[in-house]
C-alpha cells in the first residue's frame, strides 16, 4: 500500500501528530493519580505549574433544596412518560418538575406554562434545580426540564420517551428558579 501525504505536511498521513497525541494522552492518564506527588517532587527553584481548579459540576451553586429536587428527578429516570401524570409510576414534563420540587419541600405550579409565569426568573447563571421552559407542539404548547448541572437537564420529553438526562438545548423561552433567588 502506497503512503499518501497529508495536506500541508511533508510526511505520510497517520504518522507524527496522531502518534504523539496518543502517547501524551496515555502518559497523562497514567500520571493523573500521581499528580500531587509529581508536583511535590519538582525542585523549589523551578517555577511551579499552576493547574486550573477543578470544574464545579454546575454552572452555579445549588441550594440544599435544589439538590434534593435534582436528586428526586434523577431517581425517576427510566419511568415512562404519560401526559398529565405526576408520579410515582409515570410523569409528564411538568409533573416531574412539580413532584421533584414538592419532594424538596417547595410548592410550585403544576403546569409548565404556570411555572414560567409564576416563578422568579433566573438572573445570571443557571443553577441545578432551575427549570428551563421551551415551546412545544404538545397540548399546553410548553415543555419544562430541570437543570442537573452545567450543560445537562433531566426531562420527561414525550410519549414513548422515558424520563432521561439530556444535554441542555438552546432556544428556551425562559428559565425560572423555584424557591426564589439563591
Amino acid at each position: 500500500m502506497r503512503d499518501h501525504h497529508c495536506p500541508h505536511q511533508h510526511r505520510p498521513c497517520g504518522t507524527g501528530g496522531v502518534g504523539v497525541l496518543v502517547v501524551v494522552t496515555v502518559l497523562a492518564l497514567l500520571a493523573a493519580p500521581h499528580a500531587k506527588a509529581l508536583r511535590d517532587s519538582v525542585p523549589a527553584g523551578l517555577p511551579a505549574v499552576r493547574l486550573p481548579a477543578p470544574a464545579s459540576p454546575a454552572a452555579g451553586t445549588a441550594s440544599p433544596r435544589a439538590g434534593r429536587a435534582v436528586a428526586f428527578a434523577l431517581a425517576q429516570r427510566g419511568k415512562p412518560y404519560r401526559w398529565g401524570a405526576q408520579g410515582p409510576g409515570a410523569y409528564d414534563c411538568s409533573g416531574l418538575t412539580w413532584a421533584a420540587w414538592r419532594a424538596a419541600g417547595v410548592t410550585i405550579p403544576r403546569t409548565a406554562a404556570a411555572q414560567l409565569t409564576d416563578l422568579p426568573r433566573v438572573r445570571g447563571r443557571l443553577q441545578p434545580g432551575d427549570l428551563v421552559i421551551y415551546r412545544s407542539d404538545g397540548p399546553t404548547r410548553r415543555h419544562v426540564a430541570m437543570l442537573v448541572d452545567a450543560g445537562r437537564m433531566v426531562e420527561a420529553l414525550g410519549r414513548g420517551v422515558p424520563v432521561r438526562v439530556t444535554p441542555l438545548r438552546g432556544g428556551w423561552l425562559g428559565a425560572v428558579r423555584p424557591g426564589g433567588a439563591r
